[in-house]
């Protein structure tokens, strides 16, 4: 019996073995686009400094509890600058996102030739 309990110990062993180590198996692409921005993240950091001026002794967290709030409270129509700006960095990123996979397209190892 004692050598099934380490054949068993030796095959967790290789299993625990073939996973990929934490934190990811690739790296990310310092090179590749940002995403987009959502309406709210722009109104957040349009807004960010007013309500740290208001409320100068909130921590982080109540700032964004604030930002949810105030945006929350909004209409349609103050909210749209700021989902018209949200609309235009979404094709900026998805146009940017299109010359990136095209010209890594070409370079199987997706490292960039140009420098």
């Amino acid at each position: 019996m004692p050598k099934e309990a380490t054949k068993s110990k030796t095959r967790k062993a290789t299993e625990k073995s073939e996973k990929t180590p934490r934190g990811g198996a690739r790296k990310k692409d310092p090179k590749a686009p940002k995403r987009a921005l959502s309406a709210y993240m722009f109104f957040s950091q349009d807004w960010r400094e007013r309500i740290k001026a208001e409320n100068p002794d909130a921590s982080f967290g109540e700032v964004g509890k604030l930002l949810g709030a105030k945006w929350k409270e909004l209409d349609e129509e103050e909210k749209k600058p700021y989902i018209e700006q949200a609309a235009r960095d979404k094709t900026r990123a998805e146009q940017e996102k299109s010359e990136y996979d095209n010209k890594n397209a070409g370079s199987g190892d997706g490292e960039d030739d140009e420098e």
